[in-house]
This record gives structure tokens, sequence and C-alpha cells, in this order.
């Protein structure tokens, strides 16, 4: 047998077991066996169908909120010009222009109303009455037009209003600016809904 003091006093050096290569990436988290997965990041397909579905919500959210808005100040409109009768002269339904204001006010109310029972019905119980893409379309033509429509009727008022306001400034003129800022109003509002429908109307697809 060999006496490990004769390695030391040769200078040769005694064999030593070489080191254990450790595998780090085969290895696994002590946590049970479960690895905790991270959220999806913008960028990746879950995290772009999430951000396009909250982006959708909120245009549902602002045209629901700007067509309230329309159906308010048109009902308002409709009311303050329907009671616009004072006698004699001073009678709205002797005038075109406050029969045509009128008959818009009435017009946009029940467009509005309508579209506004549409919404709560889709919101409450999320389910689509009409397809995006025919939703898409109604909702841009209609405000489209229910837009010029206000416009044009409250346009056709003013000039009727100012002249009588120059010569005979009392509540039927007033009740008249009153009808025709009203309409103005959701005018307005039905403006920036069309906007809103035609950005949702070129974002669908057509294949």
């Amino acid at each position: 047998m060999s006496d490990p003091n004769n390695y030391k006093a040769t200078g040769v050096q005694t064999p030593t077991a070489p080191p254990c290569s450790v595998d780090t990436e085969s290895q696994t988290p002590a946590t049970g066996g479960t690895q905790t997965q991270n959220p999806p990041v913008a960028g990746t397909g879950a995290g772009r169908f999430i951000e396009r579905w909250k982006r959708e919500d909120m245009l549902k959210k602002g045209c629901f909120g700007l067509r309230c808005i329309a159906l308010l100040f048109s009902l308002f409109a409709f009311i303050i010009m329907a009671s616009n009768k004072h006698g004699d002269w001073r009678d709205f339904d002797k005038y075109d222009e406050y029969r045509y204001l009128l008959a818009i006010a009435i017009l946009s109310t029940l467009y509005t109303i309508s579209l506004v029972l549409i919404q709560v019905y889709q919101l409450s119980t999320n389910k689509e009455i009409f397809s995006q893409k025919n939703s898409a379309f109604l909702d841009f033509f209609g405000d489209q037009l229910m837009a010029y429509l206000l416009l044009s009727a409250a346009s056709s008022a003013v000039p009727l209003t100012n002249r009588m306001r120059e010569n005979n400034d009392n509540i039927f003129t007033d009740f008249s600016a009153s009808a025709i800022g009203m309409e103005f109003v959701a005018f307005l509002a039905m403006a920036v809904s069309a906007i809103v429908s035609g950005y949702k109307l070129s974002k669908q697809t057509y294949i």
C-alpha cells in the first residue's frame, strides 16, 4: 500500500475529484411545482385584444353620453318652442321657421331616445341588437343627418328672431332665442357623436 506522506515528500499532488457541474436551467423553483404567469404585455395578442376592448367600451360610453345630451337639449327645445304661444302675432305656429325648428326638435328627440334605449339594453344585457358593421353604418349616417337637420333648423330661425328683437324684445322672442340655443347645443352633441361614429366605422373590417 502507498503511504500518502510519500506524495508530499516527492512533490506529487494527491488527485482530487472534479467539481460537479450544476445545470441551473433544468432546475425549477421550489414553489410546489407551479410557476407564476406574467400578465399579458402590450404588444402581444392578448394585450392588443384587451386594449381594443377597452377602447371600444370607452367609445360606446362616450356616444351614449353625447346622445343623452342631445336628447336632453332637443327635448328642451321642443318644450320651449311648443309653449311659445302668447296670442296675436306672438304664436310660433304663424312662422314657418319656428314650425320647422319644432319639427326637427321632435324628430331629434325621437331619434336620440331610440338610440339611448337601444344602448341601455345593450349595456345592461351585453347583447347586440344589430351586428357591429350595420350598427356602425346606422350610427354614422343617422348622427350625421340629424346633426345637419338640427343646424339647419336653428340657423333658419336666427334671422327671424334677430329682426323681431330689434323692434320688440319680449317673452316671445326670449322663448324663441332659448329654443334656438337649445337646438344648437343638441347639434354640437350630435356632431361630436357623428365624429366618434365615423371613427368606429373606419375601424371596421369588411373581409
